[in-house]
């Protein structure tokens, strides 16, 4: 878990800067009508960060907790692309900033409890956590026209 720990806090770090530098009017732009904005993205970003989040607590007190996400859902609910931009960066950081609190005061019997997700699938603490690192990296890869980061 440790090395999960220390690749996100690099994340936040790193990425959090690149992020700032993109320009308002690319960063609102919807390559086309039915497809997510970099904005938007980042959005997903979010709501990713704060179903994790809870996946990651509620998972060491319910047994095997079933926790979903409907992305799409989110993302139109939350009209990422009228947000302040600045604000969302912020968001963004600080939820992933207390995922490593969280992580970190994760006991290696915890990281072993379930959560089912949206699939139906069941996973540890444990495989959560390095799985949302790297849809994160694959996000964050995809907004900052990076080389691409494979993800399932």
């Amino acid at each position: 878990m440790k090395q999960t720990i220390s690749q996100l806090q690099k994340i936040i770090v790193d990425y959090g800067e690149l992020l700032k530098n993109i320009d308002e009017a690319e960063f609102v732009k919807k390559p086309l009508a039915n497809k997510w904005s970099k904005k938007e993205i980042l959005g997903h970003a979010i709501d990713s960060a704060q179903n994790n989040l809870r996946r990651f607590i509620v998972s060491q007190y319910e047994m095997t907790p079933l926790i979903i996400y409907n992305q799409d859902q989110w993302v139109a609910i939350s009209n990422y692309n009228a947000n302040n931009t600045a604000d969302m960066i912020e968001l963004w950081r600080l939820l992933n900033r207390q995922i490593c609190v969280v992580l970190s005061n994760t006991s290696d019997k915890a990281s072993i409890r379930t959560c089912e997700t949206n699939n139906g699938n069941v996973y540890t603490i444990d495989w959560l956590a390095k799985d949302y690192v790297k849809h994160l990296l694959h996000h964050l890869h995809q907004i900052l026209e990076l080389e691409p980061v494979a993800y399932p």
